[in-house]
């Protein structure tokens, strides 16, 4: 007799919560690998900030690169960003957390894009 003995639901761990679909994972991770800039953010005026000193530090370095601006939780966390503004440079994350000024942000652009390791 099994009273006190329930059987026990196996769980998979998700960045998310479980939150998430598969089909929401997927894209997630195709995103990823596309070769862009991208601002990881919930667009607050941090994330702003960050998106003008990319944009300002591109136009400097005569770079003509798309900048995405993501705002998508799920896709936030499959780069395993836990604090945001981000910046992830060609599919990497180059900074989190901090809001960068213009100069910061072209040196990171300059040694993503010259030094890709």
């Amino acid at each position: 007799m099994r009273l006190f003995h329930r059987k026990k639901k196996e769980t998979t761990s998700c960045c998310c919560s479980d939150a998430c679909t598969p089909d929401a994972m997927a894209l997630a991770e195709a995103a990823k690998t596309s070769a862009k800039i991208k601002v990881l953010g919930s667009g607050c005026a941090k994330c702003s900030a960050l998106e003008d000193a990319v944009r300002a530090a591109l136009k400097e370095l005569g770079m003509d690169t798309s900048i995405d601006h993501v705002t998508d939780f799920a896709q936030i966390a499959a780069y395993g960003v836990m604090t945001t503004p981000a910046l992830v440079v060609d599919g990497k994350v180059a900074s989190c957390g901090k809001a960068l000024k213009k100069e910061e942000a072209k040196a990171i652009l300059q040694k993503m894009r010259t030094n890709p390791d």
